[in-house]
């Protein structure tokens, strides 16, 4: 899982565990998740949201960039046996324009999972209405 806090991030706590009060005030409580996130490959596969659970818009939760907006999806995480319930967590490309978001990376905001390591086959389960995938 990656936290968020990498050597030059310039987000003292990570930015997931930074936006969490923000997405609480707006309706959606991350509190049982871990404050980063799973990194899903669905390489050759590309996502397109099409339904989120959750989208909030202009979320000013860092004043040293610009607002952004942010759209949620219920999943289901299966890792090594321990089945824990999350979201894909979705950053809006158009309003972070200095993060390159990997349309065959899905970021997983869920419970810490034990063991879990870089490589790890996962199963998502996520409702076929909340997005779409392409080869």
């Amino acid at each position: 899982m990656a936290s968020g806090r990498a050597a030059d991030s310039p987000y003292p706590e990570g930015s997931v565990v930074m936006q969490m009060p923000f997405f609480k005030a707006l309706g959606l409580d991350l509190s049982d998740c871990f404050g980063g996130t799973l990194n899903v490959d669905i390489a050759p596969q590309q996502f397109t949201l099409r339904q989120p659970d959750y989208t909030f818009r202009q979320v000013e939760w860092f004043s040293e960039t610009p607002p952004e907006d942010f759209s949620f999806v219920q999943v289901r995480l299966t890792v090594r046996e321990q089945t824990v319930a999350g979201w894909i967590y979705y950053p809006h490309p158009e309003t972070k324009p200095a993060h390159f978001q990997d349309r065959s990376t899905l970021e997983v905001v869920a419970p810490w999972v034990e063991g879990v390591r870089y490589g790890d086959g996962v199963v998502l389960d996520v409702s076929g209405e909340a997005i779409a995938l392409e080869s």
